[in-house]
């Protein structure tokens, strides 16, 4: 074989990988730009979900192919911060992005990471008196949920959501049962103690108050659920310190709310809030009788 033959097989191969190699790193930065992009969409889509004095709101979230919906979450700053991370499924690999899009007021409550085409959506309102944010949970449509033996009010509340991976009866033999009653039949993955106000699923339990957080105990992962709930007790002490200053301002114009004091105790409470198991009877029944007394007073703060 002559020089110039060698010569031109060389540089053409050489040519081919860097042709190779250039695709590659533009598909793969195209791919991440898409990712993000989705991640951005995607906590846009759930602006809808605001529940304002409605009980709750219900969404589908579609996408054109396997999507991977990472909850990620911290708890740095005054309201911590909600971080979505998105990878697809692109030519049989996931996409590998260290791109995050973070929002302050998004709580939401999903596994580690959901993983579909389809995800139901659905939120409901937290009041600790007064509201605190709207809760919004991811679930994939590859997860069944079966609720076993729910109260009344939970199981008319799944009803009127018509979800289709969220039932109460003609459970599939793969779904997750999770168990309201001890004469449940069946193994149980998630066991209810609505009483006792806990979730307790793999040996653990995590605490909640009202069935906005039930559901996120129900639907998280602990690391989620726990760092979801301090991020609203850290919303939640800043309306205190809010509605204290209103307190102290109405009070000038001769309109004394009386709650100054509770508010403040409530506030102290919620920012040294470090997981659910401060969900406890004395700040319950602390935020309980705030809200008891602000009905009852002439100047309402909320």
């Amino acid at each position: 074989m002559s020089f110039a033959w060698l010569f031109a097989i060389i540089v053409g191969a050489f040519i081919l990988f860097l042709a190779i190699y250039a695709s590659t790193k533009i598909i793969s930065t195209e791919q991440t730009a898409l990712d993000a992009t989705s991640a951005k969409e995607i906590g846009i889509l759930l602006n809808p979900l605001e529940t304002g004095f409605e009980t709750s709101k219900v969404t589908t979230l579609v996408l054109p192919q396997d999507t991977r919906i990472y909850n990620r979450c911290n708890n740095e700053g005054v309201f911590g911060r909600q971080i979505i991370k998105v990878s697809q499924n692109s030519f049989g690999k996931w996409t590998d992005t260290d791109v995050n899009v973070g929002f302050s007021n998004k709580y939401i409550f999903s596994g580690d990471y959901e993983e579909g085409k389809t995800f139901y959506l659905f939120s409901k309102p937290f009041e600790f008196p007064f509201k605190i944010t709207d809760v919004i949970y991811i679930i994939s449509s590859n997860k069944r949920y079966c609720f076993i033996h729910p109260p009344r009010d939970v199981e008319d509340e799944i009803s009127d959501l018509s979800q289709e991976n969220i039932l109460t009866e003609n459970c599939p033999a793969e779904s997750i049962k999770v168990c309201f009653s001890s004469q449940s039949s069946g193994d149980c993955n998630i066991t209810v103690n609505y009483g006792a106000g806990y979730v307790e699923k793999n040996n653990q339990k995590e605490y909640f108050y009202t069935d906005s957080l039930m559901y996120g105990a129900i639907f998280s992962d602990k690391n989620v659920y726990e760092c979801q709930l301090k991020r609203i007790m850290q919303r939640a002490n800043q309306l205190s310190l809010l509605y204290r200053d209103k307190a102290e301002f109405v009070s000038k114009v001769g309109c004394n709310s009386n709650l100054n004091a509770e508010l403040l105790e409530i506030s102290n409470l919620e920012s040294s809030f470090s997981d659910s198991k401060n969900l406890n009877t004395y700040i319950i029944n602390l935020a309980e009788n705030l809200d008891k007394k602000n009905s009852l007073t002439e100047c309402r703060l909320w």
